[in-house]
């Protein structure tokens, strides 16, 4: 069974609002959106929202933990659902295309910190950066793989 956005925010104890609402729609229907396209989407989505509310509205969505935001060098941060998992990106590095990766494997890049200096490590975060195959083709346009 899915849970609804209206239940995401009541379970992080957060208001239940029309610009909340909207930013999880929007990230949800579109992983790896930079702020400046969500904000465009949820204004065109209801209306009249200032660009401060919807980058509050970010930050508080990214603290309360359901949303997770990435910054693959060089792009602006970009948001996606938090999912629970612990799935890394690929980006190339000519138009900007994000991709999810389920899983790394194999002895290189470790996911194993060789000296963990008395943390308690959770997560860890991989960018494979590469060319992606509309760009080697030469048929790029900037667009997100989930």
């Amino acid at each position: 069974m899915s849970v609804t956005h209206t239940e995401l925010l009541r379970e992080a104890q957060l208001r239940v609002t029309a610009p909340r609402l909207a930013v999880l729609a929007e990230v949800a229907d579109h992983p790896h959106a930079d702020a400046e396209s969500i904000r465009a989407a949820v204004r065109e989505r209801l209306g009249t929202v200032s660009t401060q509310a919807v980058y509050d509205v970010l930050h508080a969505l990214t603290g309360a933990g359901l949303l997770r935001r990435i910054e693959p060098e060089g792009s602006p941060g970009r948001y996606e659902l938090r999912r629970g998992d612990n799935h890394h990106h690929l980006v190339c590095r000519s138009c900007g295309t994000v991709a999810d990766v389920a899983c790394a494997v194999g002895q290189a890049p470790c996911l194993h910190a060789s000296e963990d200096h008395g943390f308690v490590i959770e997560t860890a975060e991989v960018i494979y950066w590469g060319t992606c195959p509309s760009c080697l083709s030469g048929t790029a346009s900037p667009k997100e793989i989930s």
